[in-house]
């Protein structure tokens, strides 16, 4: 259950025009301070934030699931179902004994899934899954790991490549 704090810092970004993602995020912050306090864990910071954001889409946060390809089936028919029962359209079964299973397994997780590292981490891959030009965030890396040669070398094989794909095309 969200804390009352957060619902109304969301209802107000919401009166303040801003995006769905920007009120679902003060779920996603509620949650990570959930696992710093120890109130639970999560496998990985990947599932902290997907926790934030089922918890956004039940109190009501217009935040759709994800598109087809987007996310595993499963994840988009949760999300579905979390955002349609925020939506009311949906009258959710209350099943004690699954969400107590649910805690108790969500107890045992580690709390270092909600660090900062873990976090930083997360989100640059997913900023370098949404960058539009993969090739940059390559170079980036290429940068960190390869020397001055090697990053020479691998220029040029992918000149060499894109310069064979065009032909082909």
């Amino acid at each position: 259950m969200p804390e009352k704090r957060t619902i109304e810092k969301a209802r107000r970004a919401k009166r303040a025009g801003k995006a769905p993602s920007t009120q679902a995020g003060e779920f996603v912050r509620e949650e990570v301070r959930d696992i710093r306090r120890g109130k639970h864990g999560a496998r990985s910071a990947r599932q902290a934030v997907a926790i934030g954001l089922s918890k956004a889409r039940r109190a009501g946060v217009d935040l759709p699931p994800p598109r087809k390809g987007r996310a595993k089936k499963a994840t988009r028919r949760s999300a579905r179902y979390a955002w349609e029962a925020g939506q009311h359209k949906r009258r959710p079964q209350r099943r004690p004994r699954v969400s107590r299973a649910v805690s108790d397994v969500l107890k045992r997780e580690p709390r270092s899934s909600a660090s900062r590292q873990a976090l930083s981490r997360q989100t640059r891959r997913a900023a370098s899954r949404r960058s539009a030009s993969s090739r940059s965030a390559a170079a980036r890396k290429a940068v960190r790991t390869k020397g001055a040669a090697g990053r020479s070398a691998a220029a040029r094989k992918g000149a060499r490549t894109r310069a064979r794909r065009r032909r082909a095309a």
